[in-house]
This record gives structure tokens, C-alpha cells and sequence, in this order.
């Protein structure tokens, strides 16, 4: 059976589950339980604190997992990254309070940085020649400056709310821009038909997820410029309609750009434009 780990709670956890329930899989718990079978998929979900995804994905004791990038980063664990999965986007960085107009660069011996990510920040400041203190708290730290334990973060960032409420400013620019990610034990795990099954579905729904169908009826000697507008992924379908001189077009393009599209495929005299939702796709 093969051991999928999940994160347990917070927004990884909700974009992972809905994920793996868009493509296919039984993996929502009722309750607080720590796994979940999916007997018809030969699947054990299991769900875990995020920062201990990837050691016990390193270690073999479950096949597949999904974690942060950043926190990933901070484990030092020797996994392979499969895929970004599209969701849990955030930034990691330094942060001081807003009275002080400093960078990183301006760090010291002296400085006192809190964070929860203790091996990426020292990472970073190794690579900058820093050897400033980095303080390991378990969370909540930017209070950790007006307690006096620190001078500067390092934190996750995600709108900022919570730094501004704190007083404190981004500095610098990101140490990391983070995102959730698949991650396997090894090339071998990724060789087995379960493994693959479970990658080549979620491929399925990030597709899905960026792209949409367009549909739309127009003149034929507009058909050279349609297909720049929507060039497919390989071409455009393309079927003669009763009407003479029309042809109806179907073609999947960017999610991001719809409004751009049909603004562009009005002006050129198409008809009956419709962009729908695509649910999985395999390219």
C-alpha cells in the first residue's frame, strides 16, 4: 500500500486534501484521525505535523508527501522534490520594526534574529558572511522583539497583516519564495504504479487549474489571427459550421488571460464565446 503523508492542519493541509479529492482519492478525515485508508486506490493516507513531512519521507517510512518548500528547505532532508503543487504561495523573510531602516546586510555579530527556521535562516546568513545569533522559537515570533529576545525575524509572509499588527516591516528581499511541493523518498519510490498513478492525477488538476476551454464561432478568413489568440496546446480544433464562411473553434488557453481572450476574440467578430471549467486534463 502506498503511505502518502498530508499536512495536518492550516491552509497546507486544506489545499493538500482538496487536491488529492479532486483527483480521485478518500482522503478526508471525519474526525482528528491520523490516517486514512483508500482501499479502492490501495492508498494510506497519513497526517503529520508539515516540518516532519519530509524527514520521515527521507527515512522511508512513507512513500510521498506534501510539505512546504521552505520548510523542506529547513529540514535538510534528502529527498527528491517531484512537483510544486500551486498552492500555500508565500514569502520567507527577514522583517524589523518600522522605525528601523535596515537590511540584512546590516546584520551583525550582535544581532538576535527569532525564527522558527533556524537551519534556513543560518543558511542564509552563512552565505552573506553574517554570524549573527539565530534564536529557534517553536512560533509566534514576532513578539519576540518587544519581549527583547530578539532584534529581527524570519518568518513566513503571506499578506503581511500579522508583521504590520507587530509593527515591524518587511526587509530585504525574500531569503525564499515557498509554495506547497510534492516530494518522494527516491527515484524508486517514483517507479512504482501507485506512485505514478497518484502524479500523473495531480498533474491532472494542476492543468485543470490553469487552464480553461474556450469555445467560439467565427468568420474562417479570421482564422489565422483566432489561433494567435488561442493557439492551444498543440493547435485549435477547428469544424465547419452550416453557416457559409464560419467555422466553430475550440481551443484550451491560460485561466489568467480569459478576459484578455474574449475581449481579443470580440474584436476580431467571434461569436458565441464560451469559457468553461475543465475538472482534469492529461496533455
Amino acid at each position: 500500500m502506498l503511505k502518502i503523508a498530508l499536512p495536518n492542519k492550516g491552509a497546507l493541509s486544506d489545499g493538500a486534501v482538496a487536491l488529492a479529492a479532486a483527483a480521485g482519492y478518500r482522503c478526508r478525515r471525519r474526525g482528528r484521525e491520523l490516517s486514512v485508508r483508500d482501499t479502492d486506490n490501495d492508498v494510506m493516507f497519513i497526517f503529520l505535523r508539515p516540518r516532519d513531512i519530509a524527514t520521515y519521507v527521507s527515512n522511508g517510512t512513507l512513500d510521498l508527501g506534501v510539505t512546504g518548500l521552505d520548510l523542506l528547505h529547513d529540514s535538510g532532508a534528502n529527498v527528491e522534490r517531484v512537483m510544486d503543487l500551486n498552492f500555500g504561495n508565500a514569502r520567507f523573510c527577514y522583517a524589523a520594526p518600522k522605525e528601523q531602516d535596515i537590511t540584512p546586510d546590516d546584520f551583525t555579530s550582535q544581532t538576535r534574529i527569532a525564527t522558527s527556521y533556524a537551519n534556513l535562516v543560518r543558511k542564509d546568513l552563512d552565505a552573506r558572511d553574517i554570524d549573527a545569533t539565530v534564536v529557534h522559537l517553536d512560533g509566534a515570533v514576532e513578539i519576540s522583539i518587544d519581549l527583547g529576545v530578539a532584534d529581527a525575524i524570519a518568518d513566513v509572509v503571506q499578506t503581511g497583516r500579522t508583521i504590520d499588527e507587530a509593527g515591524l516591516h518587511v526587509i530585504g528581499d525574500p531569503i525564499l519564495e515557498t509554495e506547497a511541493v510534492l516530494v518522494a523518498q527516491n527515484g524508486a519510490t517514483l517507479q512504482r504504479e501507485a506512485a505514478q498513478r497518484f502524479i500523473e492525477r495531480v498533474q491532472g488538476i494542476l492543468m485543470a487549474r490553469a487552464y480553461v476551454m474556450v469555445e467560439y464561432d467565427l468568420p474562417r478568413d479570421q482564422l489565422a489571427t483566432a489561433r494567435d489568440i488561442t493557439p492551444g496546446i498543440e493547435s485549435p480544433t477547428v469544424s465547419p459550421l452550416s453557416k457559409d464562411g464560419w467555422v466553430a473553434v475550440k481551443a484550451m488557453a491560460r485561466e489568467a488571460r480569459v478576459n484578455e481572450i474574449m475581449d481579443d476574440l470580440t474584436a476580431i467578430g467571434a461569436k458565441g464565446i464560451i469559457i468553461t471549467d475543465i475538472r482534469t486534463c492529461r496533455i
